[in-house]
């Protein structure tokens, strides 16, 4: 393999910054080699992020290996140590922690890129399992080359070449890496694909990853009308995140599938391996079933919730702490909300909170309910439990749980955002410096 293939496969950028996900494994050290060496041809500023499993004696070994190498290369090293595990599934838990480790990274540097070593074998094993488990056209597709994560885009520069074809490349270019000795164990299902189905598939077809890679680049392009037509179905059913259960059921069965797939993936992104027919069948259960107001459990603590005729998929979060956000200028809710500091308004509602900054402790904090919280209301003497607030304004359990609660700093209840103000309320024709709206 040319060691400069790398870049004749995905467009590099002058001035890229990269986040590589590098375990020391020879998939990606190779991708770390090849990227080192492609940083000058395009002034790349390159950062290894390497996440410590902590299940084998050899991990501490090779991430003191890794940041030498990265010291030794001129490449910034960032790492983690898993401490616990509280998840049954493994592999299921160690890759949530591992990219939400690498978002933090991609996040702390502004990088363009977050890059991992997935390959050829690794597409073919992905859609194998899928098949198998269950999925629709996006999931049978197995993953993509590129993501778009939002703010950067997810990368798989390898997936073009297998895995004999980078153990060659590390062999050429004398790259040292190690070889983690659970990714034999039988246990594991893709390691069953890996050992039996994958030899069988190369030994009928040796360019059968080409083959793999053309049968997921159609599935995608299918996928995409598909997903024109679920759009189109998605305006008229889906509001605030909450599907219209009476307009849904007046849709094709299909269209009804893609739909859910589509609200799992917010959660689930393009590891959709976690769900299968079965998870659909479940949400299916809720929405046609005669019972009103249910929760289920779906995979990495997310929960398919009914209420009356209202179905959504939402985080499972610890029951009145569920964040503490600092505020600033502005601020994304779990929710689906956000709030902002405006200069000017000339609103009203509840949506709006005036507030002077000689009266209140700053900086003023979002967070949810805490047991015994009380407001002191705006024209109203002595206070008012939130509890009954939400109990007279007919919120939802779940929907109390992620309302956000804007305090000060000696958490004093400032303002209650789409529902009540408190004293430190100002008129538009009195004194205050801050103007804050939710949305």
């Amino acid at each position: 393999m040319n060691k400069f293939l790398i870049d004749e496969n995905f467009k590099f950028n002058k001035g890229d910054t990269i986040v590589v996900g590098c375990s020391t494994g020879p998939d990606s050290m190779a991708l770390m080699d090849m990227l080192i060496k492609i940083r000058d041809k395009y002034n790349l500023f390159l950062i290894c992020a390497h996440v410590n499993h902590n299940v084998r004696k050899e991990s501490y070994a090779e991430a003191t290996f890794m940041q030498e190498y990265c010291k030794d290369n001129n490449v910034i090293f960032e790492s983690m140590i898993i401490e616990n595990y509280g998840d049954d599934n493994f592999h299921n838990e160690a890759r949530n922690i591992r990219y939400n480790f690498f978002e933090k990274v991609v996040n702390k540097y502004s990088a363009n890129y977050l890059m991992t070593a997935h390959h050829g074998d690794d597409l073919i094993e992905t859609i194998m399992m899928r098949i198998v488990r269950g999925s629709n056209l996006n999931g049978y597709s197995g993953f993509k080359r590129v993501v778009d994560m939002g703010n950067y885009l997810l990368v798989r520069p390898l997936i073009d070449f297998t895995k004999d074809e980078l153990l060659k490349y590390d062999e050429e270019n004398n790259i040292q890496f190690f070889v983690d000795s659970s990714n034999s164990k039988p246990k594991y299902t893709r390691n069953r694909y890996r050992k039996v189905v994958l030899p069988f598939l190369k030994e009928e077809e040796p360019n059968v990853h080409k083959k793999f890679l053309k049968f997921s680049e159609n599935l995608m392009q299918a996928n995409e009308f598909i997903e024109k037509e679920r759009n189109k179905a998605l305006n008229k059913v889906l509001n605030n995140g909450k599907i219209d259960i009476p307009k849904f059921l007046e849709l094709d069965s299909f269209i009804q599938k893609e739909i859910l797939y589509f609200l799992m993936e917010v959660y689930y992104q393009d590891d959709l391996i976690l769900l299968n027919d079965r998870h659909i069948s479940l949400l299916f259960s809720v929405i046609n079933g005669k019972r009103k107001n249910v929760v289920v459990n779906l995979p990495n603590e997310v929960l398919a919730i009914r209420e009356y005729d209202k179905f959504f998929l939402r985080k499972e979060m610890d029951e009145l702490t569920s964040y503490e956000i600092e505020f600033s200028d502005s601020v994304d809710l779990p929710n689906h909300h956000s709030i902002k500091r405006l200069l000017s308004c000339d609103e009203n509602s509840n949506n709006i909170c005036r507030i002077s900054s000689q009266e209140v402790q700053l900086p003023l904090i979002v967070r949810t309910r805490k047991l015994g919280d009380k407001i002191y209301l705006k024209g109203m003497t002595g206070s008012k439990k939130i509890k009954d607030i939400f109990i007279d304004s007919k919120i939802t359990k779940s929907n109390r749980d992620l309302w956000p609660i804007v305090v000060d700093s000696l958490d004093r209840v400032v303002w209650i955002p789409g529902l009540k103000k408190s004293k430190f309320d100002k008129k538009k024709e009195e004194s205050y410096d801050i103007i804050l709206k939710y949305y």
